[in-house]
C-alpha cells in the first residue's frame, strides 16, 4: 500500500494523498502550472526554485522522463503534487517513470490529490507557502511553516546559478560570441542560441560588468530565474554597467532586470502567470502569441522608464510583458521566447537578437 501524504496550505487547508518519489518533508511557495505536457521540463526549470509545483493536466508521467528533456543540471522544485502518477510509461525515449525520477533527485511528491481543488484556491486566494510531509499533522506541519523563510525573502539565484564559467558547445556556423548571465539559465536556450550560429559562454550570476566584458562578447543575455528582482541589487548594478556596451537580450527576470536598471518597480502577481498557453500582444505589429510562461513577478507600467517602450502586453490582464529601449540595441520579453515546454511561435526572437548584433558590427 501506498504510504499517506499530505499538502497543508498555510491558510490551513489540508489536501491528502499518496506519497511518491523521495519520502521527505518540504516547503515551499504553492504554485500550479496549466501546460498539459513538459513535467519533466518544468521540473527542472530553475524558476521554480523555493516553489512546490502543481500541474493543472490530470495525468503526468504517462511518457516517462529521459536524458534530452531536462533543462538544467538537477530537479529544482521543492516539491511535486499530481492528481494521478502513470508507473508504467510509455515512450520510446523513456528510461525512467515518474517515481524513480524523483526519487533518485531527492524530491518528495503526491498523488491522488484534487488538485483542482488547489487551483482553484491559489486562483482565489493568490500563492502561499505550503509543506508536503507523511510524517507530521496539519498542525505540527503549520507550526513549521510559520517558522520558515518566506518565499518572497529569499535570494533564490545565487542558488541556481553556475559555480564555475562553462562553454556550450559550438554550432557548425559559430559567428557570434554570447556571454550568458546565469541567474537561472534553461539548456534549451543556449541550444537555440546555437542553432542561430552562436558560441556561447556561461557566467555565474556573480560575475562583475567588467570580466563580462573582458570575454569580448558579441551580445549579452540575461535569463531567466526565481524569486523576488527586488532582491537583486548586485544582478542590477552589474546590468547598468552593461548597457550601451554590447547588445543585450532579456528573458523573463532578464526582462524585469532591465526594467530595474532604468529605475522601474514590479509588483507580485496573486497567482503568477505559469503554463505555454498565455496570449500575449506584439504591440508593433498587432500580432498575437501564444506563449509558455513561468514568472511570479511583473514591472509596473506606471514606472517604466522614458528611454524604454512596452513592445508586448499579456492579453489575459494586460501585464507587460516586454520592453525595448527607444535607441540602443537592448530589448526583452517577459515570457520565455525558448518554448520548453510551450509553444513554439515565439523563438524569432533569437534572430532579433542576432540581428542586433549584425548591425552592430
Amino acid at each position: 500500500m501506498a504510504k499517506t501524504a499530505i499538502l497543508v496550505l498555510a491558510d490551513g487547508s489540508t489536501y491528502e494523498g499518496y506519497s511518491f518519489g523521495a519520502e521527505t518533508d518540504a516547503i515551499g511557495e504553492a504554485v500550479f502550472n496549466t501546460s498539459m505536457t513538459g513535467y519533466q521540463e518544468m521540473l527542472t526549470d530553475p524558476s521554480y526554485a523555493g516553489q512546490i509545483l502543481i500541474p493543472t493536466y490530470p495525468l503526468i508521467g504517462n511518457y516517462g522522463t529521459n536524458a534530452e528533456d531536462d533543462e538544467s543540471r538537477r530537479i529544482q522544485v521543492r516539491g511535486f503534487i499530481v492528481r494521478e502518477e502513470c508507473n508504467l510509461p510509455n515512450h520510446y525515449l523513456n528510461n525512467k517513470n515518474i517515481h524513480n525520477y524523483l526519487a533518485d533527485g531527492g524530491m518528495p511528491g503526491i498523488w491522488g490529490v484534487d488538485t483542482r481543488a488547489i487551483t482553484r484556491r491559489l486562483r482565489s486566494s493568490g500563492v502561499m507557502m505550503g509543506m508536503i510531509t507523511s510524517s507530521k499533522t496539519p498542525a505540527q506541519a503549520l507550526g513549521v511553516m510559520r517558522k520558515a523563510p518566506n518565499y518572497d525573502d529569499i535570494d533564490f539565484v545565487k542558488g541556481v546559478t553556475t559555480d564555475k564559467q562553462y562553454e556550450w558547445q559550438d554550432s557548425d556556423n559559430a559567428k557570434y560570441h554570447i556571454v550568458a548571465l546565469d541567474c537561472g539559465l534553461k539548456y534549451n536556450i543556449l541550444r537555440l542560441l546555437a542553432k542561430h550560429g552562436c558560441h556561447t559562454t556561461v557566467v555565474p550570476c556573480t560575475t562583475s560588468a567588467e570580466d563580462i566584458l573582458s570575454l569580448k562578447p558579441d551580445g549579452i543575455l540575461l535569463s531567466p530565474g526565481p524569486g523576488d528582482p527586488d532582491k537583486l541589487d548586485y544582478l542590477v548594478e552589474t546590468v547598468k554597467k552593461l548597457v550601451g556596451k554590447k547588445p543585450i537580450m532579456g528573458i523573463c527576470l532578464g526582462n524585469q532586470l532591465i526594467h530595474r536598471a532604468f529605475g522601474g518597480k514590479h509588483f507580485k502577481l496573486k497567482f503568477g502567470h505559469r503554463g505555454g498557453n498565455h496570449p500575449v500582444r506584439d504591440l508593433q505589429s498587432g500580432r498575437v502569441y501564444i506563449t509558455a510562461q513561468n514568472h511570479g513577478y511583473a514591472a509596473d507600467p506606471s514606472s517604466v522608464s522614458k528611454e524604454l517602450e512596452v513592445t508586448h502586453i499579456n492579453l489575459n490582464d494586460g501585464t507587460v510583458e516586454g520592453l525595448r529601449h527607444k535607441e540602443l540595441p537592448i530589448f526583452a520579453i517577459q515570457y520565455h521566447s525558448e518554448a520548453s515546454p510551450g509553444p513554439l511561435d515565439n523563438v524569432y526572437l533569437f534572430k532579433q537578437f542576432v540581428e542586433n548584433i549584425e548591425k552592430g558590427k
